[in-house]
């Protein structure tokens, strides 16, 4: 193809001339040896104000798409509604194809395989989260067939098969807001702490002194369990098990107490209380419609009312949204 070259020395005043006259070709990448630089051309242009340059024939590689869907254009509509979103776990991207969408879903796969040179595998979302482990079905599409990979937020990896755990790389801004909140020395109790991101995270993140971590699902428990090798962690412990039945063998008063089970979690307020005392600060997650953000908060206040607990509810915080008009919030408060 035909492009500028241009000393060095020349390249950001004859770049900005092209721009100017619009034939700077913006899907081709400039190439530079040690002397020169070529510039794609999209036509000839005169270049006699520019006496060092010349219009060559050569080799450029096209710019990568910022943009998977760039990719499926000559075979799929511009005007299709294509996936705006999906979540990116370790390599694995997990999308949700529509009844619209599902004929094209191999050449949506391949575009986002090639726009992520990161990625190694595409899965789909088969089923919603459900379940007693709150799992999701999801089902295979490009790249390697594979479930398990390694993730890493704050600092820390997480060893996880995405489709037997339950993990949301959505609440990480969240979990380093809740480690901001941890001051030096604090012991934690995190209860359904799944593969271990909640204590992994405080762990390297802060000077926590002590974090346990509680887990059903025994695969996501043995998944925390390596994942605490894996980081070379030290002041975690873990249990796996039901909280109803493990919190009160621990005979244990904590100053922070991590409740994020969103959908069920203020029904275990009667477990918290076992293990709290005067000035243990809460952080129970919850779901709430748009038009009543402070439901969650309400049945902290119902529970707290009833059992004559004076509380002080610090802050409620809207950390997602789960659906159409339905948030995960966050309800930060202290035990008077």
């Amino acid at each position: 193809m035909q492009a500028v070259k241009c000393k060095l020395k020349d390249a950001e005043k004859i770049k900005r001339y092209l721009l100017e006259n619009k034939v700077y070709n913006k899907e081709y990448k400039p190439k530079k040896s040690k002397e020169y630089l070529f510039f794609p051309l999209i036509n000839n242009i005169s270049l006699k104000k520019f006496s060092e340059a010349q219009i060559v024939e050569t080799i450029l590689e096209k710019v990568e798409p910022r943009n998977y869907k760039e990719y499926l254009f000559e075979k799929i509509s511009k005007n299709r509604a294509l996936p705006s979103s999906y979540d990116i776990v370790g390599d694995i991207i997990i999308i949700d194809i529509n009844e619209q969408n599902k004929k094209y879903e191999k050449e949506i796969a391949n575009a986002l395989l090639k726009s992520h040179k990161n990625i190694k595998t595409v899965l789909k979302k088969v089923s919603n989260h459900g379940g007693e482990f709150r799992t999701q079905k999801l089902g295979f599409i490009a790249g390697q067939n594979k479930k398990e990979t390694t993730h890493t937020e704050s600092g820390v990896r997480m060893k996880l098969d995405v489709e037997k755990t339950y993990f949301s790389t959505r609440l990480g801004t969240e979990r380093k807001r809740i480690a901001s909140q941890i001051k030096r020395k604090e012991k934690i109790l995190v209860m359904f702490s799944g593969i271990g991101v909640y204590p992994l995270v405080i762990s390297k993140n802060t000077n926590a002194e002590e974090i346990t971590g509680i887990e059903k699902n025994p695969i996501a428990h043995k998944y925390a369990e390596e994942n605490l090798k894996l980081n070379k962690t030290n002041n975690i412990k873990l249990y796996n098990g039901d909280v109803r039945k493990i919190v009160p063998k621990l005979a244990e008063k904590f100053d922070r107490i991590i409740m994020p089970l969103p959908k069920e979690a203020s029904g275990f307020l009667d477990v918290a209380v076992q293990c709290w005392k005067k000035g243990t600060i809460v952080n129970l997650y919850g779901f709430s419609h748009q038009n009543s953000l402070d439901e969650t908060e309400k049945q902290v206040l119902d529970f707290c009312k009833k059992n004559k607990i004076r509380v002080e509810i610090i802050k409620t915080v809207v950390c997602g949204q789960y659906s159409p008009r339905k948030y995960r919030v966050c309800v930060d408060f202290k035990i008077k």
